[in-house]
């Protein structure tokens, strides 16, 4: 009996995993797609509906959310212990703020998208930069300012908002930067 009930116990908890685990080797988008083929099909279907690269996609959650599906910001302490909330409501896999996913479900007709889900999320990511691309000119696979105006907006790219921000340019180089490795790695692999 007692190890019918540690069974169920053991059971419950396993189920109570809380959602898929980010891969374990963020540094080789091969191994990436590999571990998690969610994330293989759901960066390839982006691609073939918005246009926007694998690589671009990838290197984006890996700086938004280092793939951890349910990603939040961090809290807000007043007097460094009082809890005053989060920084943003940016949350999930893509870290879109509450009335931009608002936007994306409204724009799409995909009123049950849910931001930890990496098919709806990249799917978010796409339409975004999509439309970055028709707005703003940026090229799909220009990892750099893909993404600062997928953090800025498209109102605050437009202004040039990220240029006070030397801190934000420096975060959007190393997003191109790992857009390139692996984008070299992506066609390594695929051979």
């Amino acid at each position: 009996m007692k190890r019918a009930i540690l069974l169920v116990l053991l059971l419950a908890v396993a189920a109570c995993g809380g959602g898929p685990r980010p891969p374990r080797n963020l540094d080789n988008a091969c191994l990436i797609l590999r571990e998690r083929p969610d994330i293989a099909r759901a960066t390839r279907q982006a691609e073939r509906e918005w246009g926007i690269p694998v690589h671009v996609q990838l290197a984006t959650i890996h700086q938004e959310s280092s793939f951890v599906h349910n990603a939040r910001t961090p809290h807000r302490y007043a007097l460094g212990v009082i809890p005053m909330g989060r920084q943003s409501s940016a949350f999930g896999y893509s870290q879109a703020l509450d009335g931009t996913w608002d936007d994306y479900r409204d724009a799409t007709g995909s009123r049950r998208a849910n931001r930890t889900d990496i098919r709806d999320a990249t799917d978010f990511m796409g339409w975004y930069m999509n439309r970055s691309v028709e707005r703003l000119g940026i090229a799909p696979d220009d990892a750099r300012n893909q993404y600062l105006a997928y953090h800025e907006g498209h109102s605050g790219y437009a202004r040039g908002s990220y240029n006070a921000k030397p801190w934000l340019l420096r975060v959007a180089s190393r997003v191109d930067e790992r857009a390139e490795l692996y984008e070299r790695q992506l066609a390594g692999c695929r051979r």
